[in-house]
């Protein structure tokens, strides 16, 4: 009997400890899961759409891991911010999808391609470049779609954003794939002019440009103002000249729908920046997938930061994952989530 009692206690001290062994594991797993992270994500100038984003990425990590802190820091846009996520001195950094391409690519004005860069999330498509010229300069010389103002060589006063940003960039690209340049148009008898986005709307209001070229979200106020100044028309770009800007700098197509704008009538072709929140390759798969996840289960918090990111889905966070090199951390969030095989 003593040696059945012993057996009997050891078999029940052996089942205490794989219940203690079990509860402690379940204990850490769960701790895991819960634990609080703390990142710092490169915007852009405070005030603008990315900061909104940093404030969003702030309460999405929060609400999936209490705790959690995404701090904003403010940069001098895209470029910088693959600069430092090349670097690490940032963890999360808000890049346009022409500067992700750009940066991969060592194009200017990067010095050698950065091959560490990981999007975890495309956030936005819906940038596009908006090409507003004069009514009446449109009627007198025949223009009617982007394309012409090449073609015609028409003298046109243009403004395009700053140097430094890449919507200058893709405008002087589009340009030239539709076979001009700055210096051709000021060869034609007209002239480029280099403004950030808060002002060129008043140049084309106080007529001092014909055509405002540049990158800026639908129904946005400035062009509202414009159009209800000046007359105005939108000009279409030709799928020849989206195809290869597209492919060439990494952009999305894009068309600006009917009645936009009370002076637009009709769909309108064009070409759209988008961003993504990108991290280092470097940051640990369970990391990336933990952003991941919780961009994905909590997005009405990213959709709630601004009336532009009202159409977010689930679905475009991995939309661009056949371009660009997901990290593979968010690619298995995606695959956990159904939203890619």
């Amino acid at each position: 009997m003593m040696v059945d009692n012993t057996n009997r206690k050891d078999r029940e001290m052996r089942k205490l400890a794989l219940t203690v062994c079990a509860l402690a594991g379940l204990t850490l797993s769960t701790m895991s899961q819960a634990q609080p992270y703390n990142y710092t994500l490169a915007g852009a100038s405070p005030g603008g759409l990315w900061s909104n984003i940093g404030i969003g990425m702030d309460q999405v990590m929060k609400a999936a891991y209490p705790g959690s802190t995404v701090t904003y820091q403010t940069t001098g846009g895209g470029f910088a911010n693959a600069l430092l996520l090349d670097q690490k001195k940032v963890q999360l950094g808000v890049v346009h999808n022409a500067e992700l391409q750009m940066a991969i690519e060592g194009a200017d004005p990067f010095k050698a391609p950065i091959k560490d860069l990981r999007p975890l999330a495309y956030l936005y498509d819906w940038s596009p470049f908006q090409l507003l010229l004069t009514k009446d300069f449109a009627d007198k010389y025949g223009i009617k779609t982007f394309e012409d103002i090449v073609t015609k060589k028409a003298p046109v006063r243009m403004v395009l954003n700053r140097r430094g940003n890449v919507a200058n960039d893709i405008a002087v690209r589009m340009l030239a794939v539709a076979g001009a340049s700055p210096d051709d148009v000021k060869a034609w008898g007209g002239n480029v002019v280099l403004a950030g986005s808060e002002e060129q709307g008043d140049l084309l209001k106080d007529r001092r440009v014909d055509f405002l070229f540049n990158s800026l979200f639908v129904g946005i106020r400035s062009l509202v103002e414009v159009g209800q100044a000046v007359p105005v028309v939108m000009l279409p770009v030709s799928k020849a000249v989206i195809d290869k800007v597209a492919k060439e700098t990494g952009t999305d197509a894009y068309v600006i729908k009917a009645n936009s704008y009370p002076w637009q009538p009709q769909d309108v072709p064009t070409i759209s920046l988008g961003a993504f929140v990108v991290a280092n390759a470097a940051m640990p798969n369970a990391e990336a997938k933990a952003i991941t996840k919780a961009l994905i289960e909590k997005i009405d918090a990213m959709r709630g930061v601004h009336p532009s990111m009202k159409e977010l889905t689930p679905q475009l966070l991995p939309s661009l994952s056949n371009k660009f090199t997901y990290h593979p951390g968010a690619l298995a969030a995606y695959k956990e989530a159904g939203l890619l095989k």
